[in-house]
């Protein structure tokens, strides 16, 4: 059973990512160390009693439709009313609509627990969280009186609705469409697919945000609107009305994520209300919907890569506690009676330090990136732009990575199961049908690999990430200058890893500069994984310097050496994937035909 590692994430926050000295500096008010861990530690309470013991039961009796009703799992409409009940979903909502405004870095942590206990569960108050970011920067006066307190409490969830049967990343081509009406309102007509949580049985209510096109709309993503859709209607008083015209077609049978209702949406088609169309409001400005919906998907990338790093933490636990208890041959210098724990052979070790490694580097990468949103939001002028810059270079790596090592770990946390992993009782598959979906969500992890290339290098022309690179050489000359035995040939090993990163960087800076568009996107995916790899060796570095007290130091400094000794190796085999392999893709591309 997942026990929330309260120790682990508070150590990452406050000695990794940055918040100590974010807490020491006042960038985050009153908030103090003593009330940081009492939240952390509630919510891994809540993690590890309320919501693991409910993941298995959302798996194996799932969503499901019953005369156009969504039935959640047993428990959990009781489970998400006490989740509210606990203020979780106004962890950092503005303090005006009944929030707590606290720092994003609190939110990644709490969200991890709760995905790796259920993520089907985590799934909706996720999106709801993005949306009410959404509203709040982008919705008028009158819409966020309306709607904002109640979806801050949790008590109205809200879901994003992009994608249409024939219009996936491609946005600029969806046909859904949006009427005016003379009282100011607009009626939606469409069809949206895959649509998270949009129909359940948890709350009274549910606010659907809504990309569609105007009839005199330009081309493209630049004629898309965003508009808000409620399930329900809402009156002056702010009770509920009538019912909207729309309503849950389907719901997915998926390879994983059972618990979560994942439906097709129909709007406008006259099944409820006296006319057709769908009751929408307006959210920003005409024909600039991308821009305010991408406030949401870019709190929920974040919170995407959240997913990969519960998942693979999840994962870790239990392939861990199988490998203690299971015994099979003698492994070299057993000397115990009979067969040994598997946990003893040296190819089990590695399996699962493998694991250990990239749920660690993942997990300080995402909240490394949390950590930049809180400070940007905490400073003004240039160290503002400062921030802002490294939060938009870390997202892309922080939703691919953790993503990509949640399916890897959950992959691998199977074989060391053996053929008890492949059997559902065991609860290991659970993990890896879950983690699947992650590096497809949001935005696939190719996408972000342009995202990141494309995008983010060339921030500031280039001067942004040439100076991150710089912070991560300083953080491996200090390894060196500790002169510490357990440290091995981390130091020469990072020097080397970043010397790759650097050398990569600068190829893809070039290659941009001159036009070469196609090289440059060829090695994308390779320099994402590039890049997360020598975060995850830095990061672990850094935590093994630290001094936290816990007498948890030689742990931390022996997971680190394994990690530059063992895994740090393929960042030069990446590199030459960037700067060598596009001709042979080139070429190779025929074989497709």
């Amino acid at each position: 059973m997942y026990k929330a590692p309260v120790d682990e994430i508070a150590f990452t926050l406050k000695h990794v990512a940055g918040m100590a000295e974010a807490l020491d500096a006042g960038a985050f008010g009153e908030l103090g160390e003593d009330l940081v861990d009492a939240i952390l530690a509630e919510a891994g309470r809540f993690a590890t009693e309320e919501v693991a013991p409910l993941g298995d039961v959302g798996d194996r009796q799932g969503a499901r439709l019953v005369d156009g009703a969504v039935r959640t799992p047993e428990g959990w409409r009781d489970l998400y009313h006490g989740w509210i009940g606990g203020g979780w979903n106004g962890l950092t909502a503005p303090e005006a609509f009944g929030g707590q405004n606290l720092p994003h870095m609190l939110h990644v942590a709490a969200m991890e627990m709760w995905n790796a206990g259920s993520m089907a569960f985590a799934l909706g108050p996720t999106l709801t969280m993005g949306a009410i970011e959404a509203l709040e920067r982008h919705g008028s006066d009158a819409l966020k009186a309306t709607y904002l307190a109640k979806m801050v409490s949790g008590e109205w969830t809200a879901t994003m609705n992009l994608t249409e049967p024939h219009a996936g990343s491609d946005l600029g081509v969806l046909k859904t469409r949006a009427e005016r009406h003379d009282d100011g309102s607009y009626r939606i007509f469409g069809q949206k697919i895959f649509i998270t949580w949009g129909e359940h049985d948890l709350t009274d209510n549910i606010v659907h945000l809504v990309l569609a096109r105007l009839p005199d709309a330009p081309a493209g993503t630049k004629g898309i609107s965003l508009f808000l859709v409620p399930k329900f209607l809402v009156n002056a008083d702010g009770s509920l009305g009538p019912r909207n015209d729309l309503f849950c077609h389907s719901l997915e049978h998926k390879l994983g994520i059972h618990g979560s209702p994942t439906c097709t949406m129909i709007y406008g088609d006259g099944k409820f209300g006296d006319e057709k169309g769908a009751i929408g409001y307006l959210v920003g400005e005409e024909n600039r919907g991308l821009a305010c919906m991408f406030t949401m998907m870019n709190n929920a990338r974040l919170a995407v890569g959240m997913q990969g790093v519960a998942i693979a933490d999840a994962a870790t636990q239990k392939a861990i506690a199988y490998a203690k208890e299971r015994t099979q041959g003698r492994a070299p210098g057993w000397n115990g009676e009979g067969m040994s724990p598997i946990i003893e052979h040296p190819d089990v070790a590695r399996m699962l330090l493998t694991m250990k490694a990239l749920t660690q580097g993942s997990r300080a990468i995402a909240y490394a990136c949390a950590h930049a949103v809180d400070m940007a939001h905490a400073s003004e002028g240039e160290k503002a732009r400062h921030w802002q810059e490294r939060s938009s270079l870390l997202t892309p790596i922080a939703k691919s990575f953790a993503t990509d090592a949640g399916v890897d770990v959950a992959s691998v946390g199977i074989q060391v199961h053996g053929g008890m992993g492949f059997i559902e009782e065991t609860g290991a598959a659970r993990y890896l049908r879950d983690a699947r979906i992650a590096p497809i969500y949001e935005g696939t992890n190719g996408i972000q690999a342009i995202d990141l290339v494309t995008r983010k290098l060339p921030l500031a022309d280039g001067a942004h990430v040439r100076g991150f690179i710089a912070e991560l050489s300083e953080i491996a000359a200090a390894v060196r200058s500790t002169n510490r035995k357990g440290f091995g040939e981390t130091a020469a090993r990072l020097d080397a890893a970043i010397a790759d990163l650097s050398d990569a960087t600068e190829w893809l800076l070039a290659a941009l500069g001159g036009g070469k568009l196609t090289e440059a996107l060829s090695g994308a995916t390779a320099y994402q994984r590039l890049f997360g790899l020598v975060l995850t060796g830095t990061y672990l570095a850094k935590g093994g310097m630290a001094e936290a007290g816990d007498g948890k130091e030689d742990a931390r400094i022996a997971l680190c050496r394994f990690t530059a000794e063992n895994l740090l190796a393929e960042t030069a085999a990446l590199k030459d994937r960037v700067v060598n392999g596009a001709e042979s893709l080139a070429a190779a591309r025929a074989v497709l035909v």
